[in-house]
């Protein structure tokens, strides 16, 4: 839908969660997945179920989620953070299938990436941005953290399903169903920029009933890899395509103060949650995700912010893949 979106910012009350989370002491934060009726997805019958709910209306009726940095919004003093340890990386991942539908990689439009749709606290329905990542359970969607949760004060979405490489409505590689929802304590307790990250635990599911990254493949990751590099950021803005196809944009990064990264961009809402991929390659529709959008000026101005992926992705990363089956 263009030009609409359901916009959160700081400061902004929400009902309590009635969704119970697990705490880790490393800041972590972790919740079962629910339906819209509270019921939480613990087998891949309810999951099922949450596939069918998303009918083509509803998706096509899905307000794109962007979380604006407010004018008043508070960033941490000193810009001059530095990785918080080695270098690491984890390398892409190719799918484990192949098959003869319209599969092909479009140039800048990568398998990997898609969208996720998820009802509101209120029950409306929204869309942000997403991608795979290479593990090896091979179950992992990472997003932004404000595409799993509203932030302090805020609720769980529900309903969660991740729809690779979607495009106009059609979804080639079926759909996916979240079984957890994760993102780091700092964003559930105090809606802090710098960990804006989520991840999800996905269902088999798809067109073939295969894990996510098994039927579509993964991004590879790196961590404290520093400020300033060059990354494609892919995602479905609203304002570009009106949010129905993969949209692009290139260009290096730079140190945005408070443990963020910044670039050029302009895409705006729907973008929330897509991959900042280092090394992209437009053939095989892979790279190394190396941030997510998290938020930009309202209405924009031609940039966007992620968060620093230092330590606390990985830690994040570790924690999913460790509560994910096998």
């Amino acid at each position: 839908m263009v030009g609409l979106s359901i916009t959160l910012v700081l400061g902004g009350s929400f009902a309590a969660n009635a969704n119970p989370a697990t705490n880790d002491r490393n800041g972590n934060t972790s919740a079962v997945a629910r339906t819209s009726d509270g019921r939480a997805i613990t087998n891949e019958k309810i999951a099922k179920e949450v596939a069918e709910y998303w009918t083509p209306e509803r998706m096509a009726s899905a307000v794109d989620l962007t979380f604006a940095r407010s004018a008043g919004a508070a960033e941490s003093p000193s810009p001059a953070f530095k990785p918080t340890g080695s270098a690491g990386a984890i390398a892409p991942m190719a799918p484990s299938i192949t098959s003869g539908d319209d599969v092909r990689t479009m140039l800048n439009e990568s398998l990997a990436v898609g969208k996720v749709f998820f009802t509101t606290p209120n029950g409306g329905s929204a869309s942000c941005s997403a991608s795979t990542v290479a593990s090896g359970k091979r179950r992992l969607v990472m997003t932004a953290g404000h595409c799993v949760h509203q932030g302090a004060g805020g609720q769980w979405y529900s309903n969660w399903q991740f729809v690779p490489r979607y495009r106009n409505g059609v979804r080639p590689f079926g759909t996916f169903v979240a079984s957890s929802l994760n993102t780091r304590t700092a964003w559930v307790n105090s809606s802090s920029y710098a960990e804006d990250m989520g991840i999800a635990v996905m269902y088999n599911g798809g067109a073939y009933g295969l894990k996510v990254v098994d039927t579509v493949g993964g991004h590879g990751l790196r961590w404290n890899w520093g400020y300033s590099v060059s990354v494609t950021a892919l995602g479905y803005p609203s304002n570009l395509g009106g949010g129905e196809s993969q949209y692009y944009c290139q260009g290096t990064t730079w140190n945005a103060g408070g443990q963020q990264i910044r670039m050029w961009c302009n895409m705006t809402y729907g973008s929330s949650g897509g991959p900042w991929l280092q090394e992209y390659n437009d053939q095989s529709g892979y790279g190394f995700i190396n941030s997510v959008v998290s938020h930009g000026d309202n209405p924009g101005n031609g940039q966007f912010d992620g968060p620093y992926f230092d330590d606390d992705i990985k830690s994040l990363y570790d924690y999913a893949e460790a509560i994910s089956p096998a």
